[in-house]
């Protein structure tokens, strides 16, 4: 009789268990750093609307790293960096716009600040990436 061969599951996050021993996979702690990027962005904008907090935009910026370079496949890469450079345009221009809104205008454009600094690292890491496999390539 023959061994049923195991096919691993793939989880709603896309990410397939590892097997033996607890290891971290490197696509689940990018996904966390995104994750917790996000959060915080929020939270920064949120505490400090109208001046930076030194140290929320260290660790967002680090984070912004972490994701460029763990999260992103070459896969994604294009998709990426075309979202992000959209939504760095969008939230620099609207940042401008919603700051005018009465009560809310100052924490608005304090959450689309912080979200800008969050992921203009990780924009430039993965477009550093990019160039350097097209060199590769060529």
């Amino acid at each position: 009789m023959a061994k049923k061969r195991k096919v691993p599951v793939v989880k709603k996050n896309g990410l397939v268990p590892q097997r033996g021993g607890g290891g971290i996979n490197p696509g689940s702690f990018g996904s966390l750093a995104f994750l917790f990027g996000a959060v915080i962005a929020i939270i920064a904008g949120l505490v400090s609307p109208t001046s930076p907090n030194p140290v929320l935009t260290s660790l967002l910026i680090s984070l912004g790293i972490v994701v460029g370079l763990l999260n992103i496949t070459t896969k994604e890469t294009s998709l990426f960096i075309l979202s992000t450079v959209s939504l760095v345009i969008v939230s620099a221009l609207g940042g401008a716009v919603l700051g005018q809104v009465a009560f809310v205008g100052q924490y608005l454009e304090g959450i689309l600040r912080s979200i800008l600094t969050f992921v203009i690292p990780a924009t430039i890491i993965v477009a550093l990436k990019t160039v350097a496999a097209l060199a590769e390539n060529k």
